[in-house]
């Protein structure tokens, strides 16, 4: 399965300018002419004028790095999904990273601030330890690198905008780790993903209530089934949600399988 697009470093929404970073130098090299001589040195270094002749091995220009690296695939077993589960969690911690630097933060209720506060550490906590987790488990090269977000479409200012967002990201959140559970083989990586929704179901229900408040919408009908469970959804699903924001490629072509009787 390919993913969306997913990279680290967050774009500001207030930029307007793009980021143009060549990664190539092209050194112009002209003539040095040498008065009383006939003849034109090229790119030549100090001690070249003291070897016109070229008896001096010269350096051999260096090949072009790579410019389509592999791209990184999230694995297998409890490893993909460990790496499915910190994709997200580096989304929600980049999402209110900027939350915080934002004009609607800035000017929020200390309640809301408050909140937003507890949702920035308890998402960038949830972000560190999958990272630790994966790369204790299965090596650093098998770890998802950091990712990068554009979230240049979200509205920073504007207090509708950010909590529609969080909403969209925390109900995400929740069915993503709900589809998960299915998949985890080790009764310990389950169990810490039990713990992980719980906070993220509070966050979901967070959000809800300081949209409308006083209202039923904490476990609204369109999270909460018929049989009074929260939804679940397939990793495609998420990524077709969440995929929007994310600009880092990487594929999710081995993830496991639900299994069988779960």
């Amino acid at each position: 399965m390919k993913k969306p697009k997913v990279k680290v470093d967050v774009i500001e929404a207030s930029s307007k300018k793009s980021k143009n970073n060549s990664r190539r130098k092209f050194i112009k090299l002209g003539g040095l002419g040498i008065a009383g001589s006939s003849f034109l040195l090229y790119g030549c270094n100090e001690d070249d004028l003291f070897d016109p002749g070229g008896e001096r091995e010269r350096p051999q220009p260096q090949p072009e790095p790579d410019p389509d690296p592999e791209v990184f695939d999230l694995g297998s077993g409890d490893v993909g999904i460990l790496n499915y589960a910190y994709a997200l969690e580096q989304l929600e911690a980049a999402f209110y990273t900027q939350v915080r630097a934002g004009g609607y933060y800035a000017g929020a209720p200390q309640e809301e601030k408050d909140l937003f506060d507890d949702l920035y550490n308890h998402e960038v906590i949830h972000r560190d330890f999958f990272k630790v987790a994966i790369t204790a488990a299965a090596g650093e090269e098998n770890t998802l690198p950091d990712l990068e977000f554009d979230v240049s479409s979200i509205d920073f200012d504007s207090r509708d905008s950010v909590l529609a967002t969080a909403m969209a990201l925390e109900d995400t959140g929740v069915g993503a780790y709900n589809g998960a559970g299915d998949r985890i083989a080790d009764a310990t990586y389950l169990t810490l993903a039990g713990k992980i929704v719980s906070v993220e179901a509070r966050h979901a229900s967070a959000i809800r209530s300081l949209i409308n408040p006083d209202s039923a919408d904490f476990a609204g009908d369109d999270i909460i089934d018929e049989n009074g469970l929260d939804l679940a959804y397939d990793p495609s699903e998420v990524f077709e949600i969440a995929g929007g924001f994310i600009s880092t490629d990487f594929t999710a072509d081995n993830l496991p399988e639900p299994m069988t009787g779960a």
